[in-house]
């Protein structure tokens, strides 16, 4: 009798499977929790350019700790309305296919297996709101398009010119999104997605296109923007930390005193909803390419800045190039090869992503109300403190041009700490002075 109880239960799952269409979930996304994303710039990472060359770096990257390779778009480019040489990564030809200057889609499924036997997860570039103008949607069903007297139109209040805006009151339009989002997770197995422009999409768009391929595999979903967080609620797991950046970039410019930081990241670990966290970042194509170098954006503060959005709430990102020292900005139509002479600040990153693995209480998903500031005698100088089960992580950083000898108060935090770039230990009691160096800082962790 237990055995035919058995029996009609895979019967029963084996049915729904098929009338789905979808495998059962598979996993959940702890995987997650403690991750640092790593943004592939394919183009750009080596002479050749392509998927078989990128594979060389792989054992590099997995050395320094990083989990989640974002890769930009790896679809064919529109020809037509080409943005310079080589054109937009995010004018997309194909939603189902490999931009043949980087390989084959087989080529594309080897590397996401190999990377998944490595250890690691890959989220893709998806460009929901508009479509390169050879896209076969473009002549196949021009009603998926946004139309102005009959004639396509590129997305509205933007320069881009190369693209053409989707019309999200189709739903056959949709249908065949989502069915070309679900084609990367079901036969090349890819983990998630970055959604580029995801504000210019609707919502519950996002959020049928989450729950179609969960219905796969659970999937991480990273949301290109910091204005919408009805997105967070049941579409997306992180969102952009925009507002972070900016203060940041304020702040090494000396146009902004560090409460703006202070109120960013007290905003950042009370008001994200449970489980869900900002992508924190100094740079990534974007910025790199069309606001300046790390270096000409933040100069001399730029180690201290890393150390900081590897320390505040959400999940951090680390842009091709930046263990490199990318020191320049990179052409976004034309090839222009990252230099991966000097890998010195390699070992920097790998430190920080440790930091973040190995301690609970600076965990993506432990954002949330662990979060506590410290003040110092020296308006410059930040502290706070982030604790999670008995764990706690001290960030101290001077953020002037200027040194800095501060009193601290660590009244409630009397331990020994261990300084993670030097091992050094400290016992505090009830005051403690520490001479800062311009943009120093200081992390110091308890287990």
């Amino acid at each position: 009798m237990k055995k035919a109880i058995i029996l009609l239960m895979v019967f029963i799952l084996a049915a729904a499977t098929v009338l789905t269409g979808c495998q059962p979930p598979q996993k959940d996304l702890s995987w997650a929790d403690d991750a640092v994303i790593y943004e592939v710039n394919l183009r750009q990472y080596t002479k050749e350019g392509n998927i078989e060359a990128f594979k060389a770096h792989l054992p590099r990257l997995k050395e320094m700790g990083v989990e989640i390779l974002w890769f930009m778009p790896i679809h064919p480019i529109s020809a037509v309305e080409r943005k310079g040489t080589l054109g937009s990564y995010y004018a997309v030809a194909d939603y189902k296919a490999v931009n043949p200057e980087y390989g084959t889609l087989d080529d594309f499924k080897k590397l996401v297996k190999e990377c998944h036997q490595m250890g690691f997860k890959i989220i893709l570039d998806w460009v929901a709101n508009h479509t390169g103008w050879d896209n076969p949607w473009i002549s196949s069903n021009p009603e998926w398009f946004t139309q102005i007297n009959g004639k396509i139109i590129y997305p509205a209040g933007t320069n881009w010119t190369d693209v053409a805006d989707l019309n999200y009151s189709n739903m056959e339009m949709r249908k065949a999104m989502i069915d070309a989002m679900c084609f990367w997770v079901k036969e090349v197995d890819i983990d998630g997605y970055r959604c580029d422009y995801a504000t210019g999409v609707p919502k519950d768009f996002w959020e049928e296109a989450r729950t179609e391929l969960d219905k796969i595999k659970p999937v991480f979903m990273l949301a290109e923007d910091d204005s919408e967080f009805g997105l967070l609620d049941k579409a997306f797991h992180a969102n952009y930390g925009w507002q972070l950046l900016k203060s940041i970039n304020n702040v090494a410019l000396g146009k902004a005193s560090i409460s703006s930081i202070k109120q960013d990241i007290r905003r950042n670990a009370a008001i994200y909803p449970n489980g869900t966290y900002p992508m924190n970042f100094i740079t990534n194509h974007d910025e790199n390419s069309w606001n300046g170098t790390e270096y000409e954006r933040l100069g001399d503060a730029v180690e201290v800045m890393n150390a900081l959005i590897f320390t505040a709430p959400g999940i951090p990102l680390i842009y091709s190039g930046q263990e490199a020292s990318l020191n320049r900005r990179l052409a976004f139509f034309e090839k222009d090869e990252i230099d991966w002479t000097d890998l010195s600040a390699q070992d920097f990153f790998k430190k920080l992503v440790k930091l973040k693995n190995d301690n609970k209480a600076l965990w993506n998903t432990n954002s949330k109300g662990n979060l506590t500031l410290i003040e110092a005698s020296d308006k410059n100088v930040l502290v706070f403190t982030r604790e999670t089960d008995k764990n706690r992580v001290i960030f101290i950083a001077n953020l002037s041009n200027k040194a800095i000898s501060s009193v601290l108060k660590f009244t409630d935090y009397k331990e020994t700490y261990t300084d993670i770039f030097t091992g050094k230990e400290f016992n505090f009691k009830d005051d403690v002075q520490f001479e800062l160096k311009p943009w120093g800082y200081i992390i110091l962790t308890k287990k």
